[in-house]
C-alpha cells in the first residue's frame, strides 16, 4: 500500500466522519429546545466535522498553498465560533431565553448584578 492510497482511505474517513458531525450537529439544533442547548451543538461538533472535512481536502490536494489555506480556514474556525457562541448565550441570557432553573451555577447573574450596583 503506497502513501497515495493510505492518504485516500483517510481522507475518505476523515470526510465521513466530518459530514456525520456535521449532521448531527443540524438534528440537534433542530431537536433540542433550551438555548443553551442549541448554541452547544452548534459550536463544538460542527466546528469538528469542520475540522475534519479540511483534513480530508487537505490530504486529498496535498499542495502546500492548498493546506496553508486550509489551515487558516480551521484556525478562523477554532478562534470565532467560540467567541461567537459565547455572545449569543450572554445575549440568550440577557434578554431572558435562559431558564436559569437548568444553570448549575449561574456566575453571570453575579456579574450583572455588580453591574446594577455600581451604575445605580
Amino acid at each position: 500500500m503506497g502513501w497515495s492510497t493510505i492518504a485516500e482511505v483517510a481522507a475518505s474517513v476523515a470526510l465521513l466522519l466530518g459530514c456525520l458531525l456535521t449532521l448531527l450537529a443540524a438534528i440537534g439544533l433542530l431537536r433540542l429546545s433550551d438555548v443553551l442547548a442549541r448554541m452547544h451543538t452548534t459550536a463544538k461538533p460542527q466546528v469538528l466535522g469542520v475540522i475534519l472535512s479540511l483534513v480530508a481536502v487537505g490530504l486529498e490536494l496535498q499542495r502546500g498553498t492548498d493546506v496553508a489555506m486550509l489551515v487558516a480556514i480551521g484556525a478562523f474556525q477554532l478562534l470565532t465560533v467560540p467567541v461567537a457562541a459565547h455572545m449569543v448565550g450572554r445575549a440568550a441570557y440577557r434578554t431572558g431565553q435562559v431558564d436559569t432553573s437548568l444553570l448549575d451555577h449561574d456566575d453571570l447573574a453575579d456579574e450583572l448584578a455588580e453591574e446594577e450596583r455600581s451604575a445605580g
